[in-house]
């Protein structure tokens, strides 16, 4: 039960952290892409509260990746021209890059050591998921750190032809 308090723990700092990031982020995409991680975050606490109560745990199996993409594509022709992010809100993402990847190797870590079969499975959908968070940021650290390059790079296919 250790590994599972721990989680607990973690995810709700991670949603207290990605709320106060979002009322700090002065960019629509941050901002949304902020509380899309509240409220994955907030799904993983209600999986962790879930078998800690009962044992008893349903995996919910959204993918982070969905909404954020859409933001993109919403937002793609505004940020055609260069944004400057924030010194705040890349610092944001790079603390968040490194809770995500804490959070990651905590899950790969409690995976292996738990014995229960449902709590693994919910540690590796965790790590999982948490993956994806890490994903997501590095992508926007690097769109916000050299806009003109990642669109040549996301865009790449275009370019090929």
């Amino acid at each position: 039960m250790s590994a599972i308090n721990t989680a607990i723990r973690m995810e709700t700092d991670a949603i207290k952290f990605y709320e106060e990031a979002a009322g700090k982020c002065e960019h629509p995409f941050g901002k949304k892409m902020f509380l899309s991680f509240v409220e994955d975050e907030r799904r993983h606490l209600d999986m962790l509260n879930k078998i800690f109560k009962t044992a008893d745990v349903v995996i919910k199996t959204g993918e982070p990746t969905e909404e954020i993409r859409t933001v993109f594509q919403t937002l793609k022709d505004e940020t055609m021209e260069r944004i400057t992010a924030t010194s705040d809100e890349k610092n944001a993402i790079k603390i968040a890059m490194d809770m995500e990847k804490e959070g990651f190797d905590f899950y790969v870590k409690a995976a292996s050591e738990t014995e229960g079969d449902k709590e693994n499975a919910l540690f590796e959908r965790l790590a999982y998921e948490e993956n994806k968070h890490y994903k997501i940021l590095a992508n926007t650290s690097a769109f916000l750190n050299d806009t003109g390059n990642w669109f040549m790079w996301e865009e790449y296919s275009i370019v090929e032809g």
